[in-house]
């Protein structure tokens, strides 16, 4: 049995939608907060247990019987993260999982600035000492773009602070390729590197932007200080906005520059390109 947990969520819940299309609906399971979220899998004969990191003894039991588990990170700032994800590498293990799969970040290197590294790191060292097969995905930034490039479709500017190339990655690429890490397609052990297999910055935005629209699309780099008062003043709050800022100073040293071939071959296609993705977020009314 596979067990998925944060199976209420985005990227938790479409890799579920591909498990489902390649492995049997009863090998499947899902660890949720709230099973009633989960109900639209459970109608489809997947087995719906509650748990949460916060309580490893109800997550045993919904590791009960997996040979595999996924561990969706969490991504509450306020919470403990590192330890949340050690007790449920101990609530795994428990349970008797022979593999646990955990949805770590493209970039998870010593040194990096963006702050949310040192808990991937953490937690990868954690599997390492686990003593049972692990695996653990780094994938690239797919948040949607819109939240990456800011309202450019509005203003023709892509106002940000100074970046570096960054493979973008699709969401449902990620997805699609983690049931396949899970349904035995690929087999992994430890870091691998799951990113489109081009690294962008927004000035290569602004000109696949300006391509797209037909009309010119400016890049403009923000001053850091600037852009942490600019986001305060449009009701972002300023620990949320540094944290932020410390993802645009890992990109502009490099840490996110590294692509690779994983994800490509585990799909036997080409990943979406920023290209295909700003094309079909276009929205006519800005235009």
């Amino acid at each position: 049995m596979i067990v998925v947990t944060g199976a209420a969520g985005g990227l938790g819940g479409t890799t579920v939608e591909h498990l489902l299309k390649r492995v049997p609906a009863d090998r499947i399971g899902v660890s949720v907060r709230d099973p009633a979220k989960a109900r639209h899998f459970a109608d489809r004969g997947v087995r719906v247990r509650q748990g949460s990191y916060e309580d490893p003894a109800a997550l045993r039991d919904s590791f009960a019987g997996a040979e595999q588990v996924l561990l969706v990170s969490g991504n509450d700032p306020a919470a403990d993260l590192a330890s949340l994800h050690r007790a449920a590498v101990g609530a795994a293990v428990a349970a008797g999982v022979q593999r646990i799969v955990y949805t770590s970040q493209h970039g998870a290197v010593p040194g990096n600035p963006y702050r949310p590294s040192d808990i991937h790191i953490a937690t990868e060292a954690i599997l390492a000492g686990s003593g049972v097969a692990w695996t653990a995905l780094r994938n690239g930034a797919y948040g949607p773009l819109g939240h990456v490039l800011g309202p450019w479709q509005r203003t023709g500017e892509i106002a940000q602070p100074e970046d570096g190339p960054v493979p973008y990655t699709d969401r449902a690429d990620i997805a699609e390729a983690t049931a396949l890490v899970l349904a035995g397609t690929g087999a992994f052990d430890g870091p691998v590197t799951l990113a489109a297999p081009a690294a962008v910055t927004f000035d290569d935005f602004a000109e696949i932007a300006s391509r797209l629209t037909g009309r010119s699309v400016k890049r403009v780099v923000v001053d850091d200080e600037q852009w942490v008062a600019d986001q305060v003043a449009l009701g972002v709050p300023e620990q949320l906005t540094r944290l932020m800022l410390t993802w645009y100073q890992a990109s502009r040293a490099g840490y996110f520059a590294e692509s690779g071939t994983a994800l490509a071959e585990l799909l036997r296609r080409e990943p979406r390109t920023v290209a295909d993705r700003l094309a079909v977020s276009l929205d006519p009314a800005a235009g």
